[in-house]
């Protein structure tokens, strides 16, 4: 067996003007080099031998086509876009006649970073390439979109491919691609070696944060008015980022009139009875590759909406619970969920000064999640003591994998809720690794307290639903501790000070 790493652009969307490889087949092990769409590949008889190859290549690129913009570029077009009209996504009633109505008007912008996945093992995969057809070793999470990709790759028919799916070290989307990047990748490394061997290709953990599949950058303006009893007249929402779905196989069935229901789940789904309502989506460009992230747009959508509905309550003089319940009186059971968390947590009760609890609500994958997060701030520092949870999935056929799954979600969320971001310098992306695009330590991870809701409905899914009510749970326990809002993701603790 071979290994293979692949030198990649440091930009997205340059591609290979030329290489010199003369050098690299001189490291002892190196076997071969060879060009693919993605980049040059080293073929070598070991992973170091490879990697060594790798750093003695010299690539020259073609970058016309590449993003050579930072982030705060690609949010100033953002930010230009929002200012035009977009494609509507939902639309009830005149959300502008209701906010000239109002008597009092909330204005707010949110933005969110591109963030990886990092999964704590790299993508890796093999395959061996015979006569009769190639057979593919890999965490797959789309066995039929890489087999068909593998088969267009060789020229072979789909049922040519016989695909070993292995337990992979975590994923959260990654492993599940619409358009088979890593997959599609080993056949054409096979293909260009063109002998008939088994080939492992590997990704280092640079390799993947640097340039892997991002949940997309976002941002989001909300404009909301209430009226003179405090109850939500209209709500205009504008939500600005890339489109995962269009241009791959799943555009058909993801995409309506132009708008990825992607780009605005979370928010144009909402539970809440809001009259006059608008969301308007903005399907930005860029080469940067995005992908789902766990929860997809929820991870955004809802945390704009639960914080957005609690600047409003309090806008309102209300509680913020109460505040909820009231937008969804004719919806008991999402109103029994948010009762739930609200009575374990002892929602209400004081607490010490430099501490808040903060609410937040959120329904995806057919499951109903609640979350009040109990946040403690000293001097800037901010730090999750505790949430409580409340959970309605339908049947809960194993409790004990539903309290996991948000205790995971929880763990998982964190560091993004907190600091991780991947940012972009003249178009090249500043992290690479777990020192500076953390996991939450264990040090950081506050007690879960998960309340089931007893159900006789159809069980639902409970593997990314604890994700997107986190956040905001998170933010608003922040502002009940200091006064102070922060609204974009992560939190910058340096704005408490």
């Amino acid at each position: 067996m071979l290994v293979a790493v692949v030198k990649r652009p440091e930009l997205f969307g340059a591609t290979v003007r030329s290489f010199d490889g003369s050098e690299a087949k001189t490291i002892e092990g190196v076997v071969d080099v060879v060009q693919v769409p993605s980049g040059v590949a080293v073929l070598a008889k070991d992973t170091w031998a490879a990697l060594r190859g790798r750093e003695a290549l010299r690539v020259d690129w073609e970058t016309s086509n590449a993003e050579t913009r930072s982030t705060e570029d690609i949010l100033a077009e953002y930010r230009t876009l929002a200012d035009t009209k977009g494609l509507v996504a939902v639309r009830r009633g005149n959300a502008d006649a209701g906010l000239a109505r109002a008597s009092t008007v909330y204005d707010a912008e949110f933005t969110f970073p591109f963030l990886a996945h990092a999964p704590m093992e790299p993508l890796n995969c093999m395959i061996e390439v015979r006569e009769d057809g190639a057979e593919l070793w890999s965490g797959c999470q789309l066995q039929s979109v890489d087999q068909s990709a593998i088969a267009r790759v060789l020229g072979l028919r789909p049922k040519q491919i016989r695909i070993n799916t292995v337990l992979g070290g975590g994923s959260f989307g990654r492993r599940g691609n619409p358009v088979a990047d890593w997959t599609k990748e080993i056949a054409h490394v096979a293909r260009a070696f063109g002998k008939r061997v088994p080939i492992q290709l590997v990704w280092t953990r640079e390799d993947d944060i640097k340039g892997g599949f991002y949940r997309p950058l976002v941002l989001h303006r909300v404009r909301a008015g209430l009226d003179l009893s405090g109850r939500i007249m209209s709500w205009r929402h504008k939500i600005v980022c890339q489109s995962i779905f269009i241009g791959t196989p799943f555009e058909r069935s993801a995409v309506r009139n132009g708008v990825d229901e992607t780009s605005v789940e979370g928010v144009a789904n909402t539970p809440y009875d809001i009259g006059d309502f608008e969301v308007e989506s903005f399907n930005a460009r860029s080469p940067v590759s995005v992908l789902w992230w766990r929860s997809v747009g929820n991870s955004h959508g809802a945390h704009v909406m639960e914080t957005v509905i609690d600047e409003l309550a309090r806008l309102a003089g209300q509680d913020p619970v109460a505040f909820r319940l009231a937008l969804l009186a004719q919806k008991p059971r999402d109103a029994a969920v948010i009762r739930l968390a609200a009575d374990r947590a002892e929602w209400g009760q004081p607490m010490p000064a430099g501490r808040g609890r903060g609410f937040a609500y959120h329904s995806s994958y057919n499951t109903r999640v609640a979350m009040i997060a109990e946040v403690s701030v000293v001097r800037s520092a901010i730090k999750v003591e505790r949430i409580v949870a409340a959970v309605d999935c339908g049947v809960a056929i194993n409790p004990d994998i539903v309290k996991a799954q948000i205790e995971g979600a929880v763990g998982f969320a964190l560091s993004a809720c907190l600091r991780n971001q991947i940012t972009l310098s003249n178009g090249r992306v500043q992290q690479g690794n777990f020192d500076d695009y953390e996991p939450t330590h264990i040090s950081e991870m506050p007690q879960v307290d998960v309340h089931i809701v007893a159900s006789q409905a159809d069980p639902s899914g409970i593997g990314e639903p604890g994700v997107p009510p986190l956040a905001p749970a998170i933010g608003n326990a922040i502002f009940a501790a200091t006064g102070k809002r922060l609204r974009s993701l992560p939190f910058d603790a340096k704005a408490l000070s």
